[in-house]
């Protein structure tokens, strides 16, 4: 299996501007091919911005949708896979998701919807969205990749739930804001090293309505390594290679994964109903 080459790609979205944040994609997915980048990864809600509130309802999309059909032709023109965010409007009237869309050369790979909605402090995800209630994981010509946004990395059960269905890759897409960095910083590591799958977290900078988000975008192997990590505070493209073949190789050193006790997971639930 050949290296896969990820594009940590943090930017900094302009609110309720589709165009302008499509042509980031854009440009970045021309450069693409030059620089032999598989998989492009741009953060939560990149396509719209994050604090939409009421807007949301104007801009969120259908997906397959207008915006869907331009990056999945970028993705074909150049041979490229990419990740990026957006408000998706649900089959159900009225259904509003934060959701994760994966493209390929091949056209729609598929999609993510944001389980965990944060609605506390300064966020109010649940005002304008419906969780969704599947741990997502895709397998495709670069590897086997599951997908969570920002808030879900509080959870290991997701990210170790697609481990198990075969995740060699997870991707996590972020907009979080600076008062949350240290607990990101050390559920990055948490999940790759407790899993022992690579784990490529995209967060996105700049200040929006009041927020400031601190980027920080890292690649953590199986082994805990960062692989690569963007800067704090501004906008920056880093290109990063993975050898999924090491998550075998870290499962065999420690096998978290074999040695996983089932009846755990039986008290977990009734536990979780009781709380």
């Amino acid at each position: 299996m050949k290296p896969v080459s990820l594009l940590l790609a943090q930017t900094g979205p302009k609110l309720g501007n589709k165009e302008r944040n499509l042509r980031q994609i854009s440009e970045q997915a021309s450069k693409a091919r030059k620089r032999n980048v598989d998989l492009l990864i741009f953060p939560e809600l990149h396509l719209t911005g994050y604090t939409m509130r009421d807007e949301v309802t104007h801009l969120a999309e259908p997906i397959p949708g207008p915006s869907t059909r331009k990056v999945e032709t970028l993705a074909r023109e150049h041979g490229v896979h990419v990740v990026f965010g957006m408000p998706e409007e649900s089959e159900v009237k009225g259904v509003i998701h934060n959701t994760a869309v994966f493209v390929g050369p091949k056209g729609l790979v598929g999609r993510y919807r944001k389980i965990h909605l944060p609605t506390h402090s300064v966020f109010e995800e649940r005002r304008y969205y419906r969780p969704g209630q599947e741990a997502s994981v895709f397998k495709t010509d670069i590897g086997t990749i599951g997908l969570n946004i920002c808030y879900d990395l509080y959870f290991p059960e997701l990210t170790r739930l697609q481990a198990l269905q075969g995740a060699e890759l997870v991707v996590c897409i972020s907009a979080s804001p600076g008062l949350r960095r240290r607990f990101f910083e050390g559920f990055c590591l948490s999940r790759a090293m407790e899993n022992a799958v690579y784990l490529a977290y995209v967060n996105r900078v700049g200040i929006e309505e009041g927020l400031q988000f601190w980027g920080g975008s890292r690649v953590i192997a199986p082994n805990g390594s960062v692989l690569a990590q963007c800067k704090y505070d501004l906008e920056e493209f880093q290109i990063c290679k993975v050898d999924l073949g090491e998550v075998s190789r870290a499962r065999a050193f420690i096998p978290t994964i074999k040695d996983l006790e089932p009846g755990l997971f039986d008290q977990l639930r009734t536990k979780s109903r009781e709380a």
